[in-house]
């Protein structure tokens, strides 16, 4: 049974603080039903709705192989998806400086962008997860806490990478102290205990992946269980349950790219799944299945989405096709257009490795799509010479803005949160 326990903070009256933020106070924690076992009935709308966005992903992921090269569209949305969770927790950063960052990595010039290496840290952190994590045979406390780990091993908050939070904490009101909190999660003696539970429920297949994964993201959020970096762990979490269930085997649609835009309706989402007080009442039942049919809507919406983005690259690919001409089969031009899409910013070297292909097959057909304006020479670093598809990296921004659209289409409803702005590529 959830409950609520009531416990006292006590201010710290020589901290210096306005004293409205050292105030002592009685403050109430939130203690969530345990998810292991526990019997969970969907309402028959709501089932539809899962069943649905389950048949989304999974065509979504079947006509991924006719459309476009694969793997290169799923780091794509991976890429998207990533960014969006650093949006989420604060970490603004556009297409293009990310990419370039990324390209400053692989030639192993040094970086002062510590915001797009901390993004960059978040698509390391989610590709292990999706790629390694969610291949296991089970998913474990030790995986939870890596995927963690390495969302925050390079960044300022690295001391509590990997860790559970042996402290209270909070959402909302002052950073000072829990007293005007929004949500107060778990006190930390809970936590172990609630995150093995956790990963017991999200061993048990009994569920409908989609439901699976809804359910298990808000139990983490309720949880709360890290100092920082919960946001990012849950999100991670979405995608490890997709992936380990076979739903998205190849493509993971990007999910909280949808949930950022229509924030207020996740916010709502969590809370009702926050009730007080028996596991069957009606309140319980009532808050789950508003939760999971919220979640539903957005996977089908974001499926919709990449689908129209994988058009667009097939689009975009097809006009190369016709700018550079006659094209003969697995050439290094052809090579190098299916390629493009998932590494829209290369080097003669980087895009010899890509394409198997030697350096010199490589740098004459990356000098053809110069010619043709396909690709446009940038500089990395001091000495490094690479080569932009502007187009994709274009459209990769669009994809943004569609998808932070409550409707997906810009020109009706405006981005409901910051977006890049296109701009052209710099020479």
């Amino acid at each position: 049974m959830s409950r609520v326990v009531r416990r006292r903070w006590e201010a710290d009256l020589g901290s210096g603080l306005p004293r409205r933020d050292h105030r002592s106070c009685t403050y109430e924690a939130y203690i969530p039903d345990l998810l292991a076992g526990r019997r969970i009935s969907l309402d028959g709308d709501v089932a539809a709705d899962v069943a649905d966005a389950e048949a989304a992903i999974a065509r979504l992921n079947a006509e991924a192989i006719t459309l476009v090269d694969t793997e290169a569209l799923a780091r794509i949305l991976l890429r998207a998806e990533s960014v969006a969770s650093s949006k989420i927790e604060g970490l603004e950063v556009g297409p293009r400086r990310l990419i370039r960052a990324e390209a400053a990595r692989l030639l192993g010039e040094s970086s002062d962008d510590v915001t797009a290496d901390e993004v960059l840290a978040n698509i390391d952190a989610m590709s292990w997860a999706v790629e390694t994590l969610a291949h296991e045979k089970t998913i474990t406390l030790d995986g939870l806490l890596e995927v963690h780990r390495r969302l925050l091993a390079e960044t300022r908050l690295a001391e509590h990478a990997g860790r559970i939070r042996a402290q209270q904490n909070w959402i909302g009101g002052s950073s000072c102290n829990p007293c005007s909190a929004d949500f107060v999660p778990p006190p930390p003696e809970e936590v172990h205990d609630l995150l093995v539970d956790l990963c017991a429920f999200c061993n048990d297949d009994s569920l409908p992946a989609i439901a699976q994964a809804a359910l298990a993201h808000a139990q983490f959020e309720t949880i709360h269980p890290f100092v920082d970096g919960n946001g990012r762990t849950g999100r991670a979490l979405i995608h490890v349950i997709l992936r380990r269930r076979g739903l998205a085997a190849l493509v993971l649609p990007p999910i909280s790219l949808i949930l950022a835009t229509r924030a207020d309706d996740y916010i709502a989402g969590l809370t009702a799944t926050r009730h007080r007080g028996r596991v069957d009442s009606a309140a319980a039942r009532d808050g789950l299945n508003r939760w999971v049919g919220s979640f539903a809507a957005a996977a089908n919406r974001s499926v919709t989405d990449a689908a129209a983005f994988e058009a667009r690259v097939v689009e975009i690919q097809n006009n190369w096709r016709l700018r550079v001409g006659r094209i003969r089969q697995h050439s290094a031009i052809d090579r190098l257009i299916q390629t493009l899409p998932g590494a829209p910013l290369l080097t003669v070297s980087h895009g010899s490795e890509l394409i198997g292909r030697s350096f010199q097959q490589t740098n004459e057909a990356i000098s053809r799509l110069v010619d043709v304006g396909i690709l446009t020479q940038v500089s990395i670093g001091r000495r490094n010479r690479a080569f932009e598809a502007s187009e994709i990296v274009d459209g990769f921004m669009d994809l943004e803005r569609k998808l932070a659209s409550p409707t997906g289409d810009t020109r009706s409803a405006p981005p409901v949160r910051n977006v890049p702005r296109r701009r052209p590529a710099q020479r």
